[in-house]
């Protein structure tokens, strides 16, 4: 199967060393199972259309505008050439502002992660240079892209023979965890429970594979589609009912006592 085609190029900056680069998403949703509205008297794709509010007549390309609330049915416009006067020089430069150590970006900022690769063999000894010099000193470069639309921070990790980009929230798109995890109580942890705990998690200690994280959803959607495009009709699977909540609680002993002695009996993954 061939490489699927760069879907960014551009070059990568440090001081005075600069390489043609090429860069690609490092995860996909193509093979996704997607649908389109259809009408279901004719058979036909169904198209959006903007309307107005208001009047409820459609409105023409030409006339829509990107508009910025600031109250009740009160907007401030601004026009294409407005907002794409902002765009800076990142659109085709990755020029790396900084370096950070490599643990010092919690995962929670972490948003899309790229491959970024050399796009030319006489750039791939500068690439080389700065993958390995970060490497080395175990530290991330930080700069900024214009992608998707818009101006990001990114961050710069080598992995292997490449480098991992990273798209990264904005400081304001991250929400404070005090404001959340503090609520919750503290308090000494029975050493006893513990332990069981502990054995409980090594009971069911696997080797990572992939196959955990299936989509179950989609292969259910393409069994459905698999049967539908034979003609033949599949019966919809029975909702499982929810399981009533139980009205006393359980002691977390007996439980922990009874999840062990269940997976004693479980014979181990290979």
């Amino acid at each position: 199967m061939a490489a699927p085609r760069a879907f960014w190029k551009g070059y990568l900056k440090l001081s005075l060393v600069t390489c043609p680069v090429a860069m690609m998403p490092a995860v996909s949703e193509e093979e996704k199972v997607r649908f389109h509205t259809l009408n279901r008297k004719t058979g036909d794709r169904v198209r959006t259309r903007y309307v107005d509010a208001e009047t409820g007549k459609e409105v023409d390309e030409n006339d829509e505008v990107k508009g910025y609330q600031r109250g009740d049915d009160d907007f401030v416009t601004l026009e294409d050439e407005e907002i794409q006067s902002v765009a800076l020089e990142s659109t085709r430069t990755i020029d790396i502002d900084m370096f950070v150590p490599k643990d010092s970006i919690e995962w929670i900022w972490y948003d899309r992660p790229h491959y970024l690769m050399p796009d030319d063999p006489v750039g791939e000894e500068a690439f080389s240079v700065i993958r390995d010099a970060m490497q080395a000193s175990e530290m991330v470069g930080i700069s900024r892209l214009v992608l998707y639309r818009r101006e990001r921070a990114v961050m710069l990790e080598p992995r292997d023979r490449g480098i991992v980009l990273w798209t990264l929230h904005y400081g304001d798109e991250v929400r404070d965890p005090k404001s959340y995890l503090d609520k919750i109580k503290t308090g000494k942890v029975e050493p006893k429970l513990l332990h069981m705990i502990e054995s409980v998690i090594a009971q069911m200690a696997e080797t990572w594979n992939p196959r955990m994280v299936k989509d179950p959803v989609q292969e259910h959607l393409l069994d459905i589609i698999a049967k539908k495009k034979k003609k033949t009709r599949h019966p919809a699977r029975k909702a499982k009912e929810a399981p009533e909540r139980p009205s006393n609680v359980v002691s977390i002993m007996d439980a922990l006592r009874k999840s062990i002695g269940a997976d004693e009996k479980r014979p181990k993954a290979r």
